[in-house]
């Protein structure tokens, strides 16, 4: 149990993610680091949908700000929580030479 703001929530506290770094790969590929310290690689085709159509264009995509933690394209409509791109992308293990 916690309080925030007066209100008090009945789970446990959970910290919100951010994208605090992401790093174009190849196409519909980026490696993200996230708040936690994680870096992982997150393959933007399970972005599916109308309003993701744009991102198939690479100039489009390798476009990106990344917003209060958000990752954001084409001056902020279109974006994806990072707790979904958390969710749907694979650990990144650094190669050491």
């Amino acid at each position: 149990m916690f309080e925030i703001n007066g209100i008090v929530y009945a789970s446990e506290f959970k910290e919100s993610l951010k994208i605090t770094d992401a790093k174009i790969t190849e196409h519909l590929m980026m490696l993200l680091t996230f708040s936690n310290g994680e870096k992982r690689v997150f393959d933007a085709t399970v972005l599916t949908g109308p309003v993701f159509k744009p991102l198939e264009d690479d100039l489009v995509f390798e476009n990106f700000k990344i917003v209060h933690g958000v990752l954001t394209w084409m001056d902020e409509e279109i974006d994806c929580a990072p707790e979904y791109m958390y969710e749907r992308s694979y650990a990144y293990e650094e190669m050491f030479v």
